[in-house]
């Protein structure tokens, strides 16, 4: 068993094709082709199989493999990184990803002192879904996501970073800024902005179960998928929406946009770090998470939380 032959199988499991794997390991595809046909030769059972002219599924003996290759791809990765440590050398790679409206509103400040300390550290930050980041962890595609806590499965591990409640977001001087406890009704008898049913971890479906219950009839005027695009139509008046509102930041500045607490409709939640449970970080990566916490620990003691913008309903 050669080491392309590792590199080339895991390639086309990850990405379910021999063309766009051959691109990936810089061969041609009838190389890779025979690198895998000789693999499957020498474990005398078959890897892959075809599903018409261009799908290709993993058999059991496949799926086996695809975990040992993982495996063995980590821990060279790992070694890589011990022995950068040992020469002394600051060098590695650090992939993480999250929600836009994460990267933007709190990530960004942490970015300048983690290069400067790291210059030699190679980066790759993803702007993806909650979903997206869940499936990069567990793929182990990727070093750690941002996502919510409540988002999370129980295969992964989560580390609480900050404290986010659901909000009502209006225009500034709408009627229900002057309410004492907006309720279900109120809200269903203005237009909505929400996120499009098939993105999960938003809280529409909670919301929709919600006025069922209760028959409440309501009109969706716009979906949208960024909070960032929802807010510019709300402070436009086309009408209300949702927002996951975190601690630390205050609320965006020159923006007639008024925040309603829901938190008699929605408990609060966290964004939290998510990692593997087998995920073992290089010096490099837990010094990120060091700057990331800013020496804070985790849980309900966290600060207040300060409105702001972080992710639609």
């Amino acid at each position: 068993m050669e080491w392309q032959q590792i590199v080339g199988f895991h390639q086309v499991a990850r990405l379910g094709s021999f063309t766009k794997a051959a691109e990936a390991t810089f061969r041609t595809q009838s190389a890779l082709s025979q690198q895998i046909k000789a693999l499957e030769e020498e474990l005398a059972c078959p890897l892959l199989e075809r599903i018409g002219k261009k799908k290709l599924r993993l058999t059991p003996a496949g799926e086996r493999f695809l975990r040992f290759s993982e495996a063995i791809l980590a821990k060279y990765a790992e070694l890589q990184e011990d022995l950068n440590e040992m020469k002394g050398l600051q060098k590695g790679h650090l992939r993480l990803a999250a929600p836009f409206t994460t990267l933007y509103h709190l990530f960004r400040d942490l970015l300048p002192a983690y290069i400067h300390q790291f210059p030699h550290v190679q980066l790759s930050i993803l702007d993806r879904s909650q979903e997206s980041v869940m499936e990069l962890v567990r793929a182990g595609d990727i070093d750690f996501g941002l996502a919510l806590e409540s988002a999370a499965p129980k295969d992964l591990v989560t580390r609480r970073w900050h404290r986010v409640e659901k909000a009502l977001m209006t225009p500034l001087g709408h009627p229900l800024v002057s309410s004492k406890r907006v309720t279900l009704e109120e809200i269903a008898r203005c237009p909505l902005i929400l996120p499009p049913q098939s993105l999960k971890y938003t809280g529409r479906r909670t919301l929709e179960d919600h006025f069922r219950k209760l028959g409440l009839d309501y009109h969706i005027i716009m979906e949208s998928s960024n909070v960032e695009l929802s807010s510019l139509y709300v402070e436009m008046g086309l009408g209300i929406s949702f927002a996951t509102v975190a601690s630390h930041l205050p609320l965006p500045e020159k923006r007639k946009l008024a925040f309603i607490p829901l938190d008699h409709y929605f408990p609060p939640d966290y964004i939290a770090v998510v990692l593997r449970k087998d995920k073992v970080l290089a010096p490099h990566k837990q010094a990120f998470l060091e700057i990331l916490f800013g020496g804070r620990g985790q849980g309900p003691e966290d600060p207040d939380p300060l409105p702001n913008l972080h992710k639609g309903l």
